[in-house]
This record gives C-alpha cells, sequence and structure tokens, in this order.
C-alpha cells in the first residue's frame, strides 16, 4: 500500500513539475525573456526549463516540453520573427519541420542521455545532459534549415553574409556567441537546477 502511495505521489510531482515548466515557456516565449534578438537568428534561453525538465521528470516530459517549445518557436513566425516568417512565407510545412520535431528530439534525447550517463558519471551528468540539450538544439536545427531551405533566398543571403558557400561551412560559421551563450547558459543553469530538484526529491 505504501509503495502505491510513493508511485502514485511520485507521478503527481512530475505532472507539477512539467505542468510549472510549460507555464515557464509559455511565459518565456511570448515576453522578452525567452528570446534575445541577435541578427537573423536568436539567442534562446527556453532550452534551459526544457533541459531542466528532461533531466529532473523525464525523458517524455523532456519530449512534451520540447514539443511545447518547438510550437511556441513555430508560433513566432506568426508574431514577430522576420527570418521565421521568410521561412513561413516560403514552405508552412517545413518550416514547421523545422521548429518542432526538431526540439522535440533534442529534448527527449537529452533525457535520455542523462539516464544512461547518471549511475556512472553523477553530478557530471546534469551538467553533459544540459549542455547536450543545447547542442541538439543547433544542431538539429541548423540541419534541418540547411536541409530544407538551403536554396531560399533568405538563406542565401544569410550564408553569403558570412562568406559561407557550402551548407557544412555554412552551419559551422553560424555557430557563433548566440549559440555559445545558448550552449553555457543550458549547462549550468539547467545542469545546476536539474541536480538540486533531483536532490530534493531524495
Amino acid at each position: 500500500m505504501m509503495q502505491k502511495q510513493s508511485y502514485s505521489h511520485a507521478r503527481i510531482l512530475a505532472l507539477v513539475e512539467t505542468a510549472v515548466l510549460t507555464a515557464i515557456i509559455f511565459i518565456m516565449a511570448f515576453t522578452s525573456i525567452g528570446y534575445i534578438r541577435v541578427g537573423a537568428l536568436s539567442i534562446s534561453l527556453i532550452t534551459i526549463p526544457v533541459a531542466i525538465g528532461a533531466i529532473a521528470v523525464s525523458p517524455a516530459a523532456g519530449a512534451f516540453l520540447g514539443l511545447v517549445f518547438g510550437c511556441t518557436s513555430f508560433a513566432q513566425c506568426f508574431t514577430g520573427d522576420p527570418f521565421g516568417a521568410a521561412l513561413l512565407a516560403i514552405n508552412p510545412f517545413l518550416t514547421f519541420l523545422l521548429c518542432v520535431p526538431t526540439r522535440t528530439l533534442a529534448a527527449f534525447l537529452c533525457g535520455l542521455l542523462y539516464k544512461g550517463i547518471h549511475r556512472k558519471w553523477k553530478v557530471p551528468s546534469y551538467y553533459i545532459a544540459g549542455f547536450s540539450m543545447a547542442f541538439l538544439n543547433t544542431l538539429f536545427f541548423m540541419s534541418m534549415l540547411v536541409l530544407c531551405f538551403w536554396n531560399a533566398d533568405a538563406v542565401q543571403t544569410w550564408s553569403k553574409s558570412l562568406g559561407a558557400f557550402n551548407p557544412l561551412v555554412f552551419i559551422l560559421a553560424s555557430v557563433t556567441v548566440n549559440a555559445v551563450i545558448e550552449w553555457i547558459s543550458t549547462t549550468v543553469i539547467g545542469g545546476s537546477v536539474g541536480l538540486a530538484l533531483k536532490k530534493v526529491r531524495n
């Protein structure tokens, strides 16, 4: 009976944590907190609550939060992201694929990575997983961008401004201060909060 109550309590706690993180994502997405506009792309801080959910709750919760992140990112294409609006005008379906599945998969893999390495690398696993969320988000987004929109005028103009005339060089050249800030912030904050939540649970 006690074991059943403990399991039920854990499920309720996981749902509450996921709901709170979902609310945080919505607040960040539709205020100036979540995106710092710099050039063609934005510095996205929404990877932080997504990583926290993937680490502290479960890979499934991470995937759900990544889905929410992706959907809010797609919504930005309609509400004020000039680059996203340009891609949306070219092909709405491919823009959806660029925004949503990439973030969902990155978050799910972040959670799986944490689970896979936690027993061997206790504390480092939180920060490795936090980094993986931001890194995979960048990798999947840029790869899908090249795959779906490489010949689009918006992407070609951007690539020429970087002096990048092939997809691989373009991806590497695009990983500038924006991506590095995302990686560092998600590693440090996502990993630290995930670790703190796990300690509270235990």
